[in-house]
C-alpha cells in the first residue's frame, strides 16, 4: 500500500496570530509616544489650542513681558559665574511644549518664599507661573506649590516679611529664577507660533 503525501503543517491557531499582532502594535507604541503632537500633556487644556492662544495673547503675554523687563534690571554679569551651579535646567522640548511650560511654571513657584530675592520680583514671577498653570489648566506634582497661587491672588495679601534684601543683591536662587524666566518666555513664544500656524492651516 502506497503511503499518502505528508500532512501539511498545522495552521497556527488564531490566538497565536493575534498575539503576534499585538506584539507588533506594542513595539510601535513607544515611537508614537515620542512623536506625539504638540498638545500632548496631562494638562486638561491640551486640545484647546485656540483658547490657549487667546488667553496668552490678551493677558499672560503682557505679564510675561513685564516680568522680563524686571529681570532685565539686573545685569547679566551678576550671574555669569553661577550658571554652571544650577541644579535644574529646563528645555522647551519639541512636541512637548505644554509639559515643558508646566515644569517651568511649577519650578518657579518654589522661589516665592525666598527672602533673598526682591519681593516684588518674585511675586511677579509667581503671578506669571500661576497664570501659565491656569491658562493650560495644569497642576504641579507637589500640591503645596499650588497653594502659592492662592496666596498670591488673595486680596489684601499681608506682608509678613520683616527683612528685605537689597534689590541689586545677587545670589544663586536669583540667578536660577532669572534663567527660568527666560526659558519660560522663549517656550511660550515658540508654542504661540506653533498654535497660531496650526490655526491658519485649519482655516486655510
Amino acid at each position: 500500500m502506497t503511503a499518502g503525501p505528508p500532512p501539511l503543517p498545522a495552521t497556527p491557531p488564531p490566538r497565536t496570530m493575534s498575539h503576534a499582532f499585538f506584539r507588533s502594535i506594542f513595539r510601535v507604541l513607544p515611537l508614537l509616544l515620542v512623536l506625539s503632537p504638540v498638545n500632548s500633556s496631562s494638562c486638561t487644556m491640551g486640545n484647546k489650542t485656540t483658547e490657549i492662544r487667546v488667553k496668552y495673547e490678551n493677558i499672560l503675554s503682557h505679564d510675561i513681558e513685564e516680568l522680563v523687563n524686571m529681570s532685565a534690571e539686573y545685569r547679566d554679569r551678576c550671574c555669569k559665574n553661577k550658571r554652571h551651579e544650577h541644579n535644574k535646567v529646563f528645555f522647551c522640548n519639541d512636541t512637548q511644549e505644554i509639559g515643558s511650560l508646566q515644569s517651568m511654571a511649577c519650578n518657579m513657584l518654589r522661589f516665592f518664599n525666598k527672602q533673598k530675592i526682591n519681593k516684588e520680583f518674585r511675586r511677579k514671577a509667581a503671578l506669571v507661573s500661576c497664570g501659565t498653570l491656569q491658562v493650560l489648566q495644569c497642576k504641579c506634582e507637589r500640591h503645596k506649590k499650588e497653594k502659592v497661587c492662592t496666596q498670591v491672588n488673595a486680596p489684601n495679601n499681608e506682608d509678613t516679611e520683616t527683612v528685605e534684601q537689597p534689590k541689586k543683591k545677587c545670589n544663586q536662587e536669583f540667578c536660577e529664577l532669572k534663567e527660568n524666566i527666560s526659558s519660560l518666555r522663549s517656550c511660550w513664544n515658540k508654542f504661540e507660533k506653533i498654535i497660531s500656524r496650526d490655526g491658519i492651516n485649519r482655516n486655510g
